[in-house]
């Protein structure tokens, strides 16, 4: 069993509570202590990516298809998303890890992009990941779930492998074996 946690897309910033359950495995634990407690789906398996332009770091608009050729992990987020935030430092830390084989985007979809999202970054020491913004939330509306942190995984040629949605101890074991078998084939 995967345990995660989410957030709707109700973005009132009042807090969000994790989901309070009994796991007691190491690695299940969210930073504060509660069971993070969502969902694996493999039923997009073989879809292409969306094609919905958001905005890198330097600006400059992309699509998930300009990252095609190395494995690639999206992660949606926001600011005011308690379980995204509680996230982000094992995302980077997995970026960090399989930066050889993987290459992972975390793509706000605050709606007030840059404004909300540049003081995020500039309060964290974040090794690897860099802030997109998706402030039309365009991948947000593609990926359809109405849940974050949503994370998607493509392999190498744009397929969809699998997507979590909810958040997820990217620095746990059943993190690890998740994205293994896609990352051994590359």
């Amino acid at each position: 069993m995967l345990n995660l946690a989410a957030c709707d897309r109700d973005s009132s910033g009042s807090g969000q509570e994790f989901a309070d359950t009994n796991a007691k495995e190491e690695g299940e634990a969210g930073g504060n202590g509660k069971a993070m407690v969502g969902k694996l789906d493999i039923s997009q398996r073989g879809t292409p990516m969306i094609d919905a332009p958001f905005q890198a770091p330097d600006g400059r608009t992309v699509q998930l298809s300009d990252f095609v050729g190395k494995p690639l992990l999206v992660n949606i987020w926001a600011t005011w998303c308690g379980p995204c935030i509680v996230e982000m430092p094992m995302l980077d830390n997995l970026a960090a890890r399989e930066k050889d084989r993987l290459k992972l985007l975390v793509v706000s979809q605050d709606i007030q992009g840059e404004e909300k999202v540049a003081p995020f970054f500039e309060d964290r020491n974040f090794e690897e990941l860099e802030p997109y913004i998706d402030p039309e939330n365009g991948l947000s509306f593609g990926f359809g779930t109405g849940v974050m942190p949503t994370t998607v995984l493509y392999d190498a040629q744009g397929r969809e492998v699998w997507r979590v949605i909810g958040a997820m101890d990217w620095d746990g074991a059943k993190a690890a074996a998740l994205l293994e078998e896609t990352l051994s084939e590359s």
